[in-house]
């Protein structure tokens, strides 16, 4: 009993160390956010503002169009999660439960691409959208995303995981391949989706590297790009960077709180399939 309770001490401490770590800066984040600039630079460092300061808040809409790149932000990550949903169910169906020439050759394709830098693909990427005229526009931002192998492998466990049944049953009944993914195992798949879905929400919302290079346009770029530009050379206003990144945070915040009972559900559910 006592070992017991012992481990039990050590395992409420370790959380506790984790929760300080992970808690700690966004409580830096936001009580630097409300400080003056001289209090934010000041030698040694303070943990509570001197003098409580909002207008931080406010400098930050007059630097960068936040309120125009807030909507750019979230058309970006809408449209990127509604096109991983669709073409990555669709490929993991595919691959789950048909029969066809190549299936096992080009999974392994799929699996490939996991294991290389994302990095190795901006130039192709660039040059592409480039070529389209697609600089400075949703489409730059958008279509490069709408495809994930990570979002193909995942859902394709949990369409492997179903009952072989299930088809042979749709197929008695008249049920065509589309049929089959559309009405009988797609709703079945329902913790995968939403996974998949909050994850590339909050990736695509978190996207920093690719709206730098295919936006030049503050009108056009995204949060984590017009936030970027507030980050001098030689100067950085502090209190108006962390109230940026606080203003650019929150909605993912709200999101994954609300959802991440299902996000690890899901997440879980995929580990334990083959």
């Amino acid at each position: 009993m006592a070992s017991r309770r012992g481990a039990l001490v050590v395992s409420y401490v370790v959380l506790a160390i984790g929760a300080v770590l992970v808690v700690g800066p966004f409580a830096w984040q936001l009580l630097t956010s409300f400080k003056t600039y001289p209090d934010s630079v000041r030698v040694p460092p303070s943990l509570l503002p001197t003098v409580w300061d909002a207008s931080g808040y406010a400098r930050v809409f007059e630097l960068v169009p936040l309120d125009r790149q807030f909507v750019n932000t979230a058309l970006m990550a809408a449209g990127r999660t509604v096109a991983q949903l669709v073409i990555c169910s669709l490929a993991a169906f595919a691959f789950a439960r048909l029969e066809f020439p190549g299936r096992r050759f080009f999974f392994g394709l799929f699996l490939v691409v996991l294991m290389v830098p994302a990095q190795l693909f901006v130039i192709p990427q660039f040059l592409i959208v480039q070529r389209l005229g697609w600089l400075n526009s949703m489409a730059a931002l958008v279509v490069p995303g709408m495809f994930s192998a990570f979002g193909t492998f995942m859902l394709r466990q949990f369409f492997a995981g179903l009952p072989r049944e299930l088809d042979e049953a749709a197929e008695i009944d008249g049920c065509g391949p589309l049929r089959r993914y559309w009405r009988v195992l797609l709703p079945l798949c329902r913790p995968g989706l939403l996974a998949l879905a909050v994850l590339t929400l909050l990736w695509s919302w978190n996207d920093l590297l690719w709206p730098l290079i295919v936006t030049t346009d503050p009108e056009s770029t995204t949060l984590s790009a017009g936030l970027a530009t507030l980050s001098g050379q030689h100067n950085v206003e502090y209190p108006t960077v962390m109230a940026g990144a606080l203003l650019a945070t929150a909605p993912v915040i709200v999101i994954f709180s609300i959802l991440q009972k299902q996000i690890i559900e899901g997440i879980a559910t995929t580990g334990s399939k083959g």
